[in-house]
């Protein structure tokens, strides 16, 4: 029988798929990338996980066991101390302090991304927060891996092979069949609707990531 993540996986392929072909993503795993392309997405990524990691401090609040809290607490953790120390490195690395980074304006998709999630994560349940955090985790994962197989071979050259090796990591993989884990939990029994509902949370925050490497690769921002 197919689980939910599975159902989750197969129906969102179309847009991970052009997800994992965008230039952006593909100039990372080349080691292609315009310098500036990156700073832009070090910048907007690093205010975008100021929010993310309040959803896994609202995933904690509404957790119905230890268990789960400390699943939460520990991706959180991860988020706060792993993902932001990398971005932090690497901004010092172009000569971006961290006052720089901290002080960045989210542009209009980044505010529009995470306000999205954290208004259902706010005013829904437990599954509605993981339904819209889980894209972003379960896809950097896809991508790290896809990176990796595609362009391995020449990460000792690439400027972005510690962002790659960092998503396809042991520890990020741990994280991210966590969530993945407590999705199925918390989704078994639920009728169909719910269902759907949980879906449409998980299409949704997958089109945001699209919209995420567009903006990034553009250099969007506030046109006034």
């Amino acid at each position: 029988m197919t689980t939910f993540t599975e159902r989750l996986y197969q129906n969102v392929q179309p847009i991970w798929e052009r997800n994992h072909r965008h230039p952006f993503v593909q100039g990372l795993g080349k080691g292609t990338l315009e310098k500036e392309k990156f700073v832009h997405y070090l910048k907007q990524d690093y205010v975008y996980l100021i929010d993310y990691a309040k959803l896994f401090a609202i995933g904690a609040i509404k957790a119905h066991n230890l268990k789960t809290m400390n699943t939460f607490a520990a991706i959180l953790h991860d988020t706060l101390h792993v993902e932001m120390e990398l971005h932090r490195q690497y901004a010092e690395s172009f000569g971006i302090s961290r006052h720089e980074l901290e002080s960045t304006k989210a542009t209009p998709t980044n505010v529009a991304y995470t306000s999205y999630m954290l208004n259902i994560a706010q005013n829904g349940s437990l599954a509605d927060v993981v339904a819209c955090l889980l894209p972003c985790a379960w896809d950097y994962w896809e991508i790290g891996k896809l990176l990796r197989k595609q362009y391995g071979d020449g990460l000792t050259f690439n400027p972005y092979a510690n962002w790659i090796e960092t998503y396809d990591s042991i520890e990020f993989a741990e994280g991210t069949k966590s969530l993945i884990q407590l999705m199925d939990e918390l989704a078994e029994g639920k009728p169909e609707r719910e269902l759907a509902k949980l879906e449409e949370y998980f299409q949704v925050t997958s089109k945001y990531e699209y919209l995420f490497w567009e903006m990034n690769d553009k250099q969007l921002d506030w046109p006034i």
